[in-house]
């Protein structure tokens, strides 16, 4: 079992305190609490109501959201909740009983088209995973149930995974006008269904749980690290608004090249090396002079 890692976020009501979760704790479901009472069926949820300061319980995905009376301000006592919230969770603590009733959220998926004729993007309305991940085939795939099941489709080539979407490339024997809404129902229907999308410990086996990744990051040169800043900043919510992504892989010191890879929708893309010469490399070249001389991709 993973350990259970929270993270303190502040929301635009300050009133109310998010505390996520490295992993999810509902299978896409979500439970309000307005009292005690009601939460008779959240043992989690009860524990918290035992502070004299919470007003309402959320829980839903991966994270669980407090509000407060006002006889406390949240800077004095988050980082306690928050320690009180991972210990009962690492000590195995019941989050929600199996005959608790959810409220109900309506599970919408639509599709959207890619610059990649070959990619289509499923997005959700709701949170599906906690990191990216892509597989190419149904062996890498085991480590999500989801994208097992989608590769069970002849015309599935390959399937990509972050926050609210799947990106889903196809072999070019099916057209998406006659696979479009078969993939979307199944996507939509699965989630409605609470079934699990990847195993908890995926994150972890495949190297980018948080920890990991910061570590990873904290090794790295100093140029290594502007660089991965600029492409988190200027270039990544692009791609992902079209269904991929691009991965920071190495940099060459001696030669200044710097080596990525494109994932998703940007694999294989007709537009992708057009997109990385005049629009990546001109970036790096112009926010580090003299430091970048090439960009070079893989796909991923």
């Amino acid at each position: 079992m993973n350990t259970f890692k929270v993270s303190v976020r502040e929301t635009t009501n300050n009133a109310i305190v998010k505390f996520e979760l490295n992993q999810f704790i509902t299978k896409h479901q979500s439970f309000e609490f307005n009292n005690i009472d009601e939460a008779k069926n959240a043992p989690l949820a009860q524990q918290l109501f035992y502070l004299p300061f919470v007003k309402k319980v959320y829980i839903s995905g991966n994270f669980i959201a407090v509000e407060r009376y006002n006889i406390v301000e949240w800077s004095d006592v988050q980082d306690e909740v928050a320690e009180q919230i991972e210990a009962y969770l690492n000590d195995g603590g019941i989050i929600v009983e199996e005959e608790a009733t959810p409220k109900k959220v309506p599970v919408t998926v639509y599709a959207e088209s890619t610059p990649n004729p070959s990619v289509m993007k499923f997005v959700a309305n709701k949170k599906i995973v906690n990191t990216l991940f892509e597989f190419t085939s149904i062996d890498e795939a085991k480590l999500s149930p989801l994208a097992t099941e989608l590769f069970h489709f002849p015309f599935v080539k390959s399937v990509f995974l972050d926050e609210n979407y799947v990106s889903i490339t196809k072999y070019d024997v099916a057209e998406w006008q006659d696979i479009t809404i078969q993939l979307r129902e199944f996507i939509k229907n699965y989630i409605e269904n609470g079934k699990e999308i990847v195993k908890p410990d995926a994150a972890q086996v495949l190297q980018k749980s948080t920890e990991q990744l910061d570590s990873h990051f904290d090794a790295l040169d100093d140029t290594s690290k502007e660089i991965i800043n600029i492409l988190e900043e200027y270039v990544k919510p692009a791609v992902a608004s079209d269904g991929g992504n691009i991965q920071f892989i190495s940099y060459d010191e001696s030669t200044k090249n710097v080596s990525v890879m494109l994932q998703g929708a940007c694999s294989g893309c007709p537009s992708s090396t057009y997109t990385l010469k005049s629009g990546i490399e001109n970036m790096l070249k112009q926010m580090l002079p003299g430091k970048v001389e090439m960009v070079e991709a893989i796909n991923g």
